[in-house]
């Protein structure tokens, strides 16, 4: 089985899946079929907008945000597909933080689930900072077919990356 970067950690049965489509060239029309709708979110302004309107519907209560953007070297410098920066800095007697959200370039491309699912994935960082039990519930919380999303994105960027794609 050939490496599958993105799909680590995955049971075999749902990788030989995976990995089947992949070999027979399916994989970009299954998902094409699956995900038809594209998204109109192809600047940073736009992106501000579409995670604002995120974060105001699931959480009102979050703290605000000081960027959101697009990053065209997030996925080749940090092997990450979006991150989530909180900096804290003392100004007198006050503690002030600052709270960004970055998501690699690549999801200008995709279809609108799979950068919902990235944004909803990076607006649980903030509340919670570990990938565990009650950050993956807050994921289901926003959409209720996260996991799901998760490993079709995930399927999505191997596909991008077989030759001839």
């Amino acid at each position: 089985m050939a490496a599958l970067p993105y799909l680590n950690g995955y049971p075999p049965p749902l990788l030989a899946s995976a990995q089947a489509l992949l070999d027979q060239g399916h994989a970009q029309a299954y998902l094409a079929r699956r995900y038809p709708h594209a998204h109109d979110v192809r600047n940073d302004g736009a992106l501000v907008e579409y995670v604002g309107a995120l974060k105001a519907r699931y959480m009102r209560t979050a703290p605000p945000l000081a960027k959101v953007a697009f990053d065209g070297r997030l996925q080749q410098l940090h092997q990450a597909l979006g991150t989530h920066t909180a900096v804290s800095r003392v100004q007198g007697r006050q503690l002030k933080g600052k709270r960004e959200i970055r998501i690699a370039r690549v999801f200008i491309e995709a279809p609108e689930a799979f950068l919902r699912m990235i944004v909803i994935h990076e607006l649980a960082h903030l509340r919670e900072r570990d990938h565990d039990k009650a950050f993956y519930a807050l994921c289901q919380h926003m959409d209720a077919d996260y996991h799901q999303l998760e490993f079709d994105t995930r399927l999505w960027l191997t596909a991008r990356e077989q030759p001839g794609a």
